[in-house]
C-alpha cells in the first residue's frame, strides 16, 4: 500500500477560535483526508492491511459491502484498480441498479464490479452462511466487511495514533472521529488513546458493543465516550444547520468537511466545548476521515 501514500505522516493542525480559547483547549485536527486523492482518511488507514493480506495471499479478488454512496466501496475500487486486484462490491438496494450516482460511476471506472442485493439479504452481510454463499458464487475471493472493519484495519488506525504521538511529543487526552462501523475508534482504542467517538447513526448505542467487540485481544485499550447525540436524524442525513456549520468552518479554517461524518463530528466537538465538558488544559485531536467525494456544496 505504500504506492498508494502521498503523505505520510499526515499533518497535524492546530484549531483555534474564540471558542476553544476561552476554554482552555487545544484542538487539533489531523488531516487524513490529505493521504492520497482517491483512498483518503480512514479508509487508507483500515485498507492497509487488508489489502497487503489479500496481496500476501496471492488472492487476485476482493469482495466487500456498502451503500450507494460508500466511502468504503469508493475506496476499495481505488485502491484495488492499483494495486491490480479484481474488486467486487456487494450493493444494500436492488432498486437502485438501473440508477448511477457520482460514487457508484467511480467504482465501475476503477473496475469494480457491482452487484445490488436487495436491503434484507444485505442485512445477512456479516451472517456466516451468507458470506460462504456469497464467497462460492464469486469464485472465493478475500472478504472484506462492510467499511472495511477487522482486526487487521484496527492495526491500521493505531498507526494514526503513533502518528499523533509522534508529532505531538506525548498522546493527546482525546482523540474525536465520527464513527459509522466503530473500526476507527476501535483503532483508536487499541493504540491506548482515549477516544471521542461521534456516531453519524441515529441510535448509535449498539456501537458500544461493537467497539468492545472488536478490542477483544486488546489487553490495554484507551478509554471510550460513545456520543450519540450529534447524527443529525441518522446516517446521511443532514439539515441546513449542519450545512451552515460546514461554511463557516471553511471560512474560518480554510478546511472542507463533508456532512455525512466529518462535519457531525466537528459540529459535535465545538459544542461540547463551548458547553464545558472539557477542563481547561485538555488537548484534543480530531481526525478528519476524508470522504469528500460525497461532499454537498455549501
Amino acid at each position: 500500500m505504500d504506492l498508494l501514500s502521498s503523505q505520510i505522516p499526515t499533518p497535524l493542525q492546530r484549531l483555534m477560535n474564540a471558542a476553544t480559547e476561552k476554554a482552555g483547549v487545544a484542538l487539533y485536527i489531523k488531516r487524513d483526508d490529505l493521504i492520497h486523492p482517491t483512498v483518503s482518511g480512514n479508509k487508507w488507514r483500515k485498507l492497509k492491511y487488508n489489502l497487503l493480506e489479500a496481496k500476501a495471499r496471492s488472492e487476485t479478488a476482493v469482495l466487500t459491502f456498502g451503500g450507494a454512496y460508500s466511502n468504503h466501496l469508493y475506496a476499495t475500487a481505488a485502491a484495488g484498480n492499483a494495486l491490480g486486484l479484481k474488486t467486487i462490491g456487494i450493493v444494500r438496494g436492488l432498486e437502485l441498479e438501473n440508477k448511477e450516482n457520482a460514487t457508484l460511476q467511480f467504482c465501475r471506472e476503477r473496475g469494480m464490479q457491482l452487484h445490488f442485493v436487495t436491503r434484507e439479504e444485505y442485512r445477512q452481510r456479516n451472517s456466516k452462511d451468507y458470506l460462504k454463499h456469497i464467497s462460492n458464487r464469486f469464485d472465493r475471493p478475500y472478504l472484506i466487511p462492510e467499511g472495511g472493519t477487522t482486526a487487521l484495519a484496527l492495526k491500521g488506525v493505531a498507526e494514526m495514533v503513533y502518528e499523533v504521538r509522534d508529532q505531538l511529543g506525548s498522546l493527546p487526552d482525546f482523540i474525536a472521529t465520527a464513527v459509522g462501523t466503530g473500526g476507527t475508534a476501535a483503532g483508536i482504542l487499541s493504540a491506548g488513546a482515549n477516544a471521542l467517538a461521534f456516531s453519524a447513526l441515529k441510535g448509535g448505542d449498539f456501537l458500544r458493543d461493537d467497539i468492545s467487540e472488536l478490542l477483544n485481544e486488546c489487553k490495554t485499550p484507551g478509554n471510550l465516550a460513545l456520543l450519540t447525540d450529534y447524527h443529525f436524524g441518522g446516517y446521511a442525513k443532514w439539515n441546513n444547520e449542519l450545512l451552515a456549520f460546514m461554511q463557516d468552518f471553511r471560512a474560518e479554517f480554510g478546511i472542507q468537511l463533508e456532512q455525512v461524518y466529518t462535519a457531525k463530528m466537528f459540529y459535535g466537538l465545538f459544542d461540547l466545548i463551548q458547553k464545558g465538558y472539557f477542563k481547561a488544559g485538555t488537548t484534543v485531536v480530531a481526525v478528519h476521515t476524508g470522504g469528500l467525494q460525497g461532499l454537498i456544496r455549501v
